[in-house]
């Protein structure tokens, strides 16, 4: 029996949170090699006190087949997306020629851009072994404090001790993949990624915000997959859950999955899966107009600035 642990279920607008409720939730995620075979996965025994599970990278294919080996439970599909990764097993250029002409000469520029503002050349620093991993996390986690993924998410690298006791210990066990882009002798970007079965998992990453005019992620992001290419330790690089352009644009391929919740059926979980259908419904409303009539842009600028 897995024990079930209170997980927030946010009421979203884009990155902000405008609010929360929580249920004492299993939660059942996927990995990509879960997610890209499509088999069902198996959900533990539920303990008197849980909720119900909440499964993630689901693929779509198994939705109905999960929902009717749930017994009853309410089911409510909080979102859709492609769960996207790039093959690195087959060299960084065959990589590149994978990618869009666009994409390839964004690439370019971008990278260029940032040389030059750094004496001619890129300066990008990989960080594998428990002490390397020490100095990354001191300049990266200062870096996190600016960044939006700290700010709206609270998602910077973490700065708990659990949180660099396994770092210690995965880097130990060469587990771990690390980057800092230096802009000028300054710190610009990073990127943190765990390896698990030879697949590294884009887990923290960020930017200083007064280099975004430099595009320093999406560098940084670059010369992160042009570095794992040449590990024989890594095969694919996986860009987690949930969707974006970033992703769209870097990726060799995707599956279609789902955030799914499973809630046993009682009136207060019935009462949350309304609220969260209410409001979902309300967003996408909201979206299909603002990109109706042209307005998403200034709505992404007025979350920005809130």
């Amino acid at each position: 029996m897995t024990t079930a642990r209170p997980l927030p279920l946010k009421f979203q607008v884009g990155a902000r949170t405008l609010a929360s409720t929580r249920r004492n939730l299993v939660r059942v995620p996927l990995d990509l090699d879960a997610a890209v075979s499509g088999d069902r996965p198996s959900l533990p025994v539920l303990d008197p006190a849980a909720d119900g599970y909440l499964v993630t990278s689901l693929p779509a294919a198994q939705i109905d087949a999960l929902i009717r080996g749930a017994r009853g439970m309410l089911a409510f599909v909080r979102q859709r997306y492609t769960r996207r990764f790039a093959d690195l097993t087959i060299g960084f250029d065959a990589y590149l020629a994978q990618l869009s002409g666009n994409t390839r000469s964004a690439i370019k520029r971008k990278g260029k851009k940032v040389a030059q503002a750094s004496g001619g050349q890129l300066d990008v620093r990989r960080y594998t072994t428990p002490e390397q991993l020490a100095e990354f996390h001191v300049i990266a986690r200062r870096l996190a404090l600016d960044t939006y993924q700290e700010r709206l998410m609270g998602a910077g690298l973490p700065d708990t001790p659990d949180f660099t006791q396994r770092m210690y210990a995965m880097a130990a066990a060469r587990q771990v993949r690390a980057w800092l882009l230096y802009v000028g002798g300054e710190p610009a970007a990073y990127l943190y990624c765990p390896v698990r079965g030879g697949v590294a998992i884009y887990e923290f990453v960020g930017h200083d915000p007064k280099f975004n005019d430099l595009s320093v992620g999406a560098v940084l992001q670059v010369e992160a997959l042009r570095d794992l290419a040449a590990d024989p330790g890594v095969d694919r690089f996986d860009f987690t859950e949930g969707d974006g352009q970033h992703k769209r644009q870097f990726a060799t391929g995707g599956v279609e999955c789902c955030d799914l919740l499973l809630l046993r059926p009682t009136l207060a979980n019935r009462a949350v899966i309304a609220a969260l259908a209410g409001f979902d419904g309300a967003m996408a409303l909201a979206k299909n107009v603002a990109s109706r009539f042209g307005l998403r842009g200034a709505a992404r600028k007025v979350r920005r600035a809130a």
